[in-house]
C-alpha cells in the first residue's frame, strides 16, 4: 500500500449527515418507546399487550441509529449524488396542497393534485394533462373505498355531483 492511501483513510471525517439521520433514529425510537410505555396492559400476567409491538420497532430502530452511528463515525458510506431540490419542493408541495385541500376540495381534486405535482417532481411537464388524469384516478379511488368498501373519505363537490 502506497503512504497515500493509509493517509486518505485515516483522514476521512465522519459523515455528520449519517449522523443527523442516526439521531432522527434515536428521537423516534424513544418517542415510541415513551408511547408504548403509556399504553394499558390488558391483563397483568400477559407479556405480551398492546405495547409489544411498537416496542419491538422501536428498539430495532434504537439498534438502526447505533448501526448509523458506527458507520458514520468510519465513514463508511458510499458517496452521495448531488440532492435535486426542485423535485423535493414539487412533492412537498403537492403534499402540503392536498393537505388544505382536503376538507375544501375533496379527496379527488386535493389527491389529483398531490398526483400532478409529484409527477411533475419525478420530470413530467405537462400539467394539463396530469392534472385532470390525477383527478380522475383519485375520483375512481374515491368511489371504491367510499361507495363499494363504505370507508370516509372527504367528499368535495366532485364527489357530491356525482354521489
Amino acid at each position: 500500500m502506497s503512504g497515500d492511501n493509509i493517509s486518505s483513510a485515516t483522514t476521512r471525517r465522519p459523515d455528520w449527515a449519517a449522523c443527523i439521520i442516526a439521531a432522527f433514529l434515536f428521537v423516534v425510537a424513544g418517542v415510541m418507546f415513551w408511547d408504548a410505555s403509556h399504553l394499558k396492559t390488558i391483563a397483568q400476567y400477559d407479556r405480551i399487550g398492546p405495547a409489544t409491538m411498537p416496542e419491538v420497532v422501536a428498539f430495532g430502530l434504537f439498534c438502526l441509529g447505533i448501526w448509523t452511528v458506527a458507520e458514520a463515525w468510519r465513514g463508511e458510506f458510499p458517496e452521495r449524488d448531488r440532492q435535486e431540490v426542485a423535485p423535493v419542493i414539487w412533492i412537498v408541495a403537492g403534499l402540503v396542497g392536498q393537505m388544505l385541500l382536503l376538507r375544501v376540495a375533496g379527496f379527488s381534486i386535493a389527491t389529483g393534485l398531490l398526483f400532478a405535482l409529484t409527477a411533475r417532481g419525478f420530470g413530467k411537464r405537462k400539467l394539463w394533462i396530469s392534472l385532470p388524469f390525477g383527478i380522475v384516478f383519485s375520483f375512481v379511488v374515491w368511489a371504491i373505498f367510499s361507495q363499494l368498501l363504505q370507508l370516509t373519505l372527504p367528499a368535495g363537490p366532485l364527489e357530491r355531483l356525482f354521489f
